[in-house]
């Protein structure tokens, strides 16, 4: 003890003499604390069904969305609009015109490219055969029904020479073309979302001919199914609260939840939804105010994971991982909604801006502009393209403008460089009017998107724009 100082004898004396802290005082325990009275559970109940209306919804809405998306995209109308895309299942549908305001079907839509859509049952692998774009940008993405990219096809991964590849449903074991790549996906039904480049004033001809050597047949041949067997229907849900619910357990029947995900599908069997369907007939009164409650909130939970699983670049929401979701749901349900088939990050960039330098939301009523100091350094081509806050399209304007980029005519550059766009609802006055991109009269967000993104692009050395508010 000697050579211990006085401070630490007393010090250690005085802890001596204080009393012990019980087990309960030291690590307080609230469950040892809460009563099983009918209030409580009632309580407990309508929490438990709140926040398994947000985990389930978060989870399944990309499955019930594909669903819905894949019967959407087979009715075709008559007459086809020109930007549509649509086709009967089995079969290469192709837009013949860049997105417009009146292209409702994709929200956030480019006007970069035409739009390629099939929806295919896998009954059988499927052989989809490319042709020589000779260095024309496209890429063709194959989606399983929870909204994941398995696999590229395009000038990025596989080139654009001419070939074929498969696509191969699970457990399938057979014999394919020796001239044919494979691809295996997880679901019995896919997606082939496509993009083929088109610059503004191109001559069309060409580009829709080159569309008509994209082509999708069974293995063995059109001959070889006699007749397509068109996708039941979804349950009519019109005025049930709970229809979300019963749509993915009517999804879930045709697409098994994965090994990964068990531990969680099964915590709502609590909620009633097994792998049997959905039966909410069981339910109490509490656990359904909860799912109702959960159902009203959980769109928001969603939304707010661009908040917290992206990056903030100068003002921009830079999103990536769209293409290796893991286990973030949210993430997953957001972009199957308003970003539906958007690409992985090395494929595209697409930083969205909804504010200005001040963090003020954007609104026609201001004037703001964007000063890149370079065009973005990209493997492709690159584009600033305009949306409405109310509904995610394209904003209808004086000269049919719905973007910026490298195919726009005239675009100006300043000596050094830079590239200035005034972005407002009224047109600019003198040389600004070049580079205008029109907004609409309320809020609006912008999407810079850059195709086939340098790695200045990805590791962020290349500093994306501010956008500011003219005063």
């Amino acid at each position: 003890m000697k050579n211990l100082s006085l401070s630490c004898v007393l010090a250690i004396a005085a802890a001596s003499l204080a009393p012990s802290l019980s087990a309960e005082e030291a690590f307080p325990d609230q469950l040892l604390k809460t009563a099983t009275t009918p209030e409580v559970v009632a309580k407990g109940l309508e929490a438990d069904g709140y926040q398994l209306a947000i985990s389930a919804y978060s989870w399944g809405y990309p499955l019930v969305r594909m669903e819905r998306v894949a019967r959407q995209y087979i009715d075709v109308p008559n007459p086809k609009p020109s930007t549509s895309y649509r086709a009967p299942l089995n079969q290469i549908g192709w837009a013949s015109q860049l997105a417009t305001p009146e292209a409702k079907d994709m929200p956030t839509a480019n006007n970069d490219t035409y739009y390629m859509s099939a929806v295919v049952k896998l009954d059988r692998p499927y052989i989809l055969s490319v042709p020589d774009t000779n260095d024309r940008y496209y890429v063709v993405n194959v989606f399983n029904m929870w909204q994941e990219l398995e696999h590229y096809i395009g000038r990025r991964t596989t080139g654009t020479k001419a070939a074929r590849y498969a696509i191969v449903p699970p457990g399938w074991n057979g014999q394919l073309p020796p001239d044919v790549k494979r691809l295996d996906v997880a679901t019995d039904k896919v997606w082939l979302w496509g993009r083929l480049r088109i610059a503004q004033g191109e001559p069309t001809e060409p580009v829709l001919a080159l569309q008509k050597q994209f082509t999708l047949e069974p293995l063995g041949g059109s001959n070889a199914q006699n007749g397509e067997k068109p996708l039941p229907p979804l349950p009519a849900i019109a005025g049930d609260d709970l229809g979300f619910f019963k749509h993915l357990a009517f999804a879930l029947k045709d697409n098994k939840v994965k090994p990964a995900d068990e531990a969680l599908f099964g915590q709502f069997a609590r909620i009633g939804l097994t792998e049997n369907g959905f039966d909410p007939s069981k339910l109490p009164e509490p656990t359904r105010k909860g799912l109702l409650r959960g159902l009203e909130d959980a769109p928001a939970v969603v939304v707010s994971s661009l908040a917290s699983t992206t990056l903030n670049r100068n003002g921009w929401t830079w999103a990536t991982g769209m293409d290796s979701f893991g286990f973030n749901y949210p993430l997953r349900a957001v972009v199957a909604g308003d970003y539906l088939g958007g690409n992985g990050e090395r494929e595209a960039m697409y930083p969205l801006r909804s504010t200005d330098a001040d963090g003020n939301a954007l609104n026609g009523a201001n004037r703001y502009v964007v000063k890149l100091d370079r065009d973005p350094p990209v493997g492709a081509f690159w584009s600033l393209t305009m949306y409405d806050d109310g509904d995610k399209m394209l904003v209808p304007n004086s000269i049919g403008r719905y973007k910026v980029g490298t195919d726009t005519k005239g675009l100006k550059h300043a000596a050094d460089g830079s590239i200035t766009i005034p972005i407002q609802a009224e047109p600019p006055q003198g040389d600004e009017a070049t580079n205008w991109l029109p907004s609409p009269k309320g809020n609006f967000y912008v999407i810079l998107r850059m195709y086939q993104p340098s790695e200045q692009i990805l590791n962020g050395t290349f500093q994306l724009p501010q956008v500011r508010k003219v005063q």
